[in-house]
């Protein structure tokens, strides 16, 4: 008994919380400069000791850059929560005072007018976009203070050779909140048991950001400042090497690229490939070194555009992915023995000067490679047998304004068409019509985003597979195969500013048209001022100040007779000032054409109380999706409530539960049947992924889904061996493609959708069943829905005819259900609106299920 006691205090003694110092990190032969502060000097506290937080990585940064004459620091965005996004530009003093120079040589360079032979390489350094993956961040303050004060010959060759880029927090909203979490849990005697708190975060994890959004597939789509400020600042230098800095399970050992061979993207060329093996030979070097265990060609693909280590590959830089075993906390009992947050900090530390050391060695290699790689994509787009595309959308401006200032947002450049153009048997309009020309620097690119691939070599994603920006847009694109007759304009197309319609007082009512994406979001701040509105439910013409003019189904009607507020029109006419949505005013409620403004068939709309449910077994990211478009696109602010919290609420309150995916088990059979009785009340609950799955399995919802077995029992698996497992799961798995629907434009909660085919966005094999009752089945999938990405044949028949949206009444109230998420990473503007008709239109239909 007593040996076992002194044993436990053994232990313990041993998981005291010891500080690393510096020599820890660096090697014994690596002298610094004593003038620049040391991280623990401006912390208090060695680096791994504490988990580090943003604002005490901006002190420390401002710091050195305050100290060292070589470095610049410069904020170039802001997140979410309003922290500053440093770039750290560092190099030898005499580069750093010419370095606007020395960037527009390198920009030069790309487009063949520089032949400088003495050109440095450029290294970014991008750390920790998954907050809780900290170690990056940590890093970040060691490898800043090394290229700050080491001394020697090697850092001299290094800082006059290379201009190094350096962001030490990709999220820093997420690193905030995670770092919180490990160090509010840290007790003076660590404990490595996995089981502890520190090491299980509450939900939502830091791994995201504010929106709880992953930032690692924001690269290509740009839904978040702290992407744009990101590319901004990447292509005024397009670098030759990005590293992306991450953790993984806590049992593994240290990964570094290449990845898996046969899953990199075709448009990468070969020779990028090749030169991820030259770099990787650093790395190994660097760990064998130190004995310490890696991996590399393993569990991470190089396919989709939108990563950190991807999204380099396809702009002519180098993509390098870092993934250390995460202590998850200060250290964690592992299978390869205790894992300790210094020695992750560490890893980091050694893989970022490996980085460096491969950068010099191979710094013509990768300047040359650079070149090339935009050279030849000129070549290349004269050689194809297509000249581009053509996009178009007749009604909705701002749709197609987002999706073009993406693309401008990427160095890809769009030109109006000035005269009506024929391609495809298709007739594009000159008004609202682009083109979007191969033969630019972003040739490869534009590919890759417009892709409608289907069929790969490796049919195994780590990610998406298809992410074509047009069909997430909803806009019809097409290529151009000839440019016969193709007129456009000389000056690619810009942002313009808001130009609000002026308005004129004392008019019978007032309308705009549903089409543009942010009318949801005009129509919520005017009901939230209690001006009273009315959707037409069909076409009609009115008498307008301007002449008369034909409405569509969907328009929103503002009669000036029945409003209560005494300073309504004023209110309108700021409100719409800011937006570019035209209001017309019009004469008469008498209409030389369809119903008159006193009909049946312009329904009254209310304002939207919206509870969206969160909290452990729903998944964050795609609540925080739908959190974010209805914050930032529909003006609308969702109260969000954590399941466990759900018994406790009075649901009259709101007008509308949204349930995104997620399991819901834990909600009680009490809760549910509150649920049904509010909703036959009068509430409406919109369900999509499991959120679906949970309305059908409590009746809510009058449909049958497609169980994930189900969909699995279509693939025999009659004489495979042990090998044939992950090809088997991979076969099985929709990791992430683009289908094809047939969407009823009869229907409200089809309004502003103009074509009868919707695509939509999967990533998992649920599957709603149609309903044999009439008027229910809104959108279906078509008999031959795939468009974009890999999807199994046996999926895809199984798929086809299915039901992807559907609503139906339940009392007084209303069910809708989507298969899909509408709002997929926030880029899905054409399935968004769905669930904006869904909150403003859904008592304006009747529909039976039973």
């Amino acid at each position: 008994m007593r040996f076992l006691f002194w044993l436990v205090v053994s232990v313990c003694l041993t998981n005291v919380s010891e500080a690393k110092p510096l020599d820890f990190y660096f090697d014994p032969d690596v002298k610094f400069d004593s003038t620049i502060p040391t991280p623990e000097s401006v912390l208090g506290y060695q680096v791994g000791q504490w988990h580090v937080r943003p604002d005490q990585i901006t002190r420390y940064m401002t710091l050195l850059a305050e100290k060292s004459d070589r470095i610049n620091i410069q904020t170039i965005g802001y997140s979410h929560e309003q922290r500053p996004l440093l770039m750290l530009t560092i190099s030898a003093p005499n580069k750093l005072g010419s370095i606007n120079a020395i960037q527009q040589q390198h920009a030069a360079r790309l487009e063949g007018k520089s032949a400088e032979l003495s050109a440095p390489v450029v290294v970014w350094m991008g750390y920790s976009v998954h907050g809780n993956e900290s170690s990056g961040s940590n890093a970040a303050l060691l490898v800043a203070y090394y290229l700050a004060a080491a001394q020697g010959e090697k850092i001299e060759k290094l800082l006059n050779n290379a201009v190094i880029l350096l962001d030490p927090s990709l999220n820093p909203d997420g690193l905030a909140r995670f770092a919180q979490w490990a160090n509010m849990h840290k007790g003076t005697v660590l404990n490595p048991d996995p089981n502890h708190k520190e090491h299980d975060e509450n939900w939502p994890s830091g791994r995201s950001n504010h929106y709880w959004t992953d930032l690692n597939r924001d690269w290509l789509l740009l839904q978040h400042p702290e992407s744009r400020a990101r590319i901004a600042q990447f292509h005024q230098w397009k670098p030759n090497i990005v590293t992306d800095f991450h953790e993984m399970g806590s049992h593994g050992t240290f990964f570094f690229q290449p990845g898996i061979p046969s899953r990199k993207h075709p448009l990468t060329p070969e020779e990028n490939v090749t030169l991820t093996l030259d770099i990787a030979q650093f790395h190994a070097n660097a760990f064998d070194a130190k004995k310490s265990l890696y991996f590399t060609e393993e569990s991470f693909d190089d396919f989709y555009y939108g990563k950190g280590s991807t999204y380099p590959d396809i702009n002519g830089s180098i993509g390098i992915l870092f993934e250390q075993a995460s202590s998850r906390g200060h250290q964690q009992t592992t299978i390869n023995g205790l894992l300790e947050f210094p020695q992750t900090i560490k890893n980091q530390v050694i893989t970022s000067l490996s980085t460096f050391d491969a950068a010099i060695a191979n710094k013509d290699k990768l300047l040359a490679y650079q070149e090339k790689f935009y050279r030849s994509a000129l070549t290349e787009a004269e050689n194809d047998k297509f000249n581009g595309y053509i996009v178009h959308e007749a009604q909705d401006k701002t749709r197609m304004a987002q999706f073009l200032a993406i693309l401008k947002q990427h160095q890809i450049s769009a030109y109006p068409l000035t005269k009506e153009f024929k391609n495809e048997g298709a007739i594009f309009g000159a008004e609202n019509s682009y083109y979007i020309p191969y033969a630019q620097a972003q040739y490869r690119l534009i590919k890759a985003i417009f892709s409608e691939q289907k069929s790969f070599a490796d049919n195994t994603f780590y990610d998406v597979s298809g992410w074509t920006l047009a069909h997430a847009f909803n806009l019809e694109f097409s290529q151009v195969n000839t440019k016969r007759g193709l007129k456009f304009d000389s000056t690619p197309w810009h942002e313009q500013s808001i130009q609000p319609m002026s308005l004129t007082a004392n008019k019978y009512a007032y309308a705009f048209e549903w089409h543009d994406y942010l009318a949801p979001k005009l129509l919520n701040q005017l009901l939230n001022k209690g001006i009273e509105a009315r959707v037409a439910l069909a076409d009609f013409a009115a008498v307008t100040s301007d002449g008369n003019r034909l409405f569509t189904k969907g328009s929103i009607v503002i009669p000036a007779g029945i409003q209560q507020n005494a300073n309504w029109f004023t209110q309108l006419e700021q409100i719409s000032a800011g937006y570019s949505i035209a209001i017309y005013s019009i004469e008469s409620g008498l209409t030389p054409q369809g119903i008159d403004l006193g009909s049946r068939q312009l329904a009254k709309l209310s304002p939207v109380r919206v509870l969206l449910l969160g909290g452990s077994g729903t998944n964050s990211t795609e609540v925080g999706e739908v959190w974010y478009y209805l914050d930032r696109h529909v003006g609308i602010a969702p109260t969000i409530v954590d399941l466990d919290k759900l018994a406790g609420l009075d649901l009259s309150a709101y007008s509308h539960v949204i349930l995104a995916d997620g399991q819901y088990k834990q909600i009680s059979d009490a809760v549910k049947v509150a649920l049904r009785r509010w909703v036959k009340e009068g509430g409406v609950i919109w369900g999509h992924k499991g959120g679906a799955k949970f309305l059908a399995d409590n009746q809510l919802l009058n449909a049958r889904y497609i169980s994930s077995k189900e969909m699995a029992d279509n693939f025999s698996t009659e004489g495979l061996l042990y090998q044939d497992k992950e090809t088997l799961a991979g076969q099985q798995r929709i990791a992430g493609a683009i289908f094809n629907t047939q969407i009823d434009l009869s229907h409200p909660l089809s309004f502003s959708l103009t074509r009868p085919s919707l695509a939509m966005f999967k990533n998992s094999t649920f599957l709603l069943e149609p309903i044999k009752a009439p008027f229910v089945n809104i959108a279906q999938y078509q008999s031959n829905p795939l468009l974009a990405g890999f999807t199994d044949e046996r999926n895809v028949t199984q798929i086809a005819g299915g039901l992807a949206f559907v609503a139906h009444n339940y009392g007084q109230g209303r069910v809708i259900a989507m298969t899909d998420n509408p709002v997929f990473r926030g880029y899905w503007y054409g399935t968004s609106r769905l669930l904006s008709n869904a909150l403003f239109f859904s008592h304006t239909f009747s529909a039976k299920a039973d």
